[in-house]
């Protein structure tokens, strides 16, 4: 998600206990977690059980933000950053970040954009420098969508640096992830797609994660490195801007650069076909998040 455009546990039993359809969903998570926390200090924590978004800790994104020709006005309303206690799979209580279609209703008429939308921020609440950033996520089946769960830096884009933990734009075999920086924004060359082994799609429960130092960054989906940057891989394009302080970002977007540079759909909305134009009409687009957690450096 950009402006333009260890531990480990053994990756089949984390897949295999993410996703038993018949039995708990949720093992792969409380595994990994059981496993830190006894190792790492956490220093941030929601685990959304309250119902109401956590203001000491998350600031909401208004109709002023705009990148990448996305398709979504975001707002600060229940339409589109709600909350669930009865997530099948979620322990406890669920965050709920979704796109409403509300033709109108955006103020921006150079954009005027077709749906509303949901993106928090810990920026001013809490940011932090190296350490392990995860968070448990279940997201839909539908072409087109852009959420997001990442890292940025405090300062102009992209020179204090961009760390994409996971980014989905609707085809449900693969998620992405990537670092952004000076020399190395945009189409950048630290990207990677992790493909889920057969059966198991971004429709489950996915503890999706970073560990980050001063001379790598480790993405991790279910305990398991799928992708590392060391330092200098990174500094064979430009200098390596992640020894500074980065916010936590959720967000979902809907349609703009990535998805179309995906999928090539235009109509009726650059990105998104109109299958998950009539989806978000039901009401069935959204993007759960269990929790999210952030330990301090080893």
């Amino acid at each position: 998600m950009n402006h333009y455009s260890t531990f480990a546990l053994p990756f089949a039993l984390a897949i295999g206990a993410a996703t038993s359809a018949c039995a708990h969903p949720a093992d792969a998570g409380s595994a990994l977690a059981e496993a830190i926390a006894p190792e790492r200090e956490l220093i941030f924590a929601d685990e959304f059980n309250a119902g109401t978004l956590d203001r000491d800790k998350w600031i909401v994104i208004g109709t002023d933000f705009w990148v990448n020709n996305e398709q979504q006005a975001y707002v600060d309303t229940p339409e589109v950053i709600a909350f669930t206690d009865d997530a099948a799979g979620a322990e406890g209580g669920a965050l709920i970040l979704r796109p409403v279609f509300k033709p109108g209703a955006d103020p921006n008429k150079e954009r005027n954009a077709p749906f509303i939308s949901g993106r928090i921020e810990s920026q001013g609440k809490f940011d932090f420098e190296h350490g392990r950033a995860e968070a448990r996520i279940k997201m839909p089946d539908n072409v087109g969508v852009w959420p997001a769960f990442w890292l940025l830096g405090n300062d102009q884009w992209p020179g204090t640096g961009e760390i994409d933990i996971m980014e989905y734009v609707g085809e449900k075999d693969w998620i992405g992830v990537a670092l952004h920086g000076p020399g190395y924004s945009g189409e950048t060359p630290l990207v990677n797609k992790f493909f889920f082994p057969d059966g198991v799609d971004v429709t489950d429960w996915h503890t999706y994660a970073v560990e980050w130092t001063d001379s790598q960054i480790d993405f991790l989906i279910d305990g398991h490195v799928h992708y590392r940057v060391t330092r200098p891989m990174v500094e064979n394009y430009g200098e390596w801007r992640f020894d500074n302080d980065k916010y936590l970002i959720l967000n979902f977007a809907m349609g703009g650069a990535y998805p179309f540079k995906t999928n090539r759909i235009e109509t009726p909305y650059n990105g998104i076909p109109a299958e998950t134009v009539e989806a978000v009409k039901r009401g069935e687009v959204e993007m759960l998040v269990d929790w999210v957690r952030v330990y301090a450096e080893e």
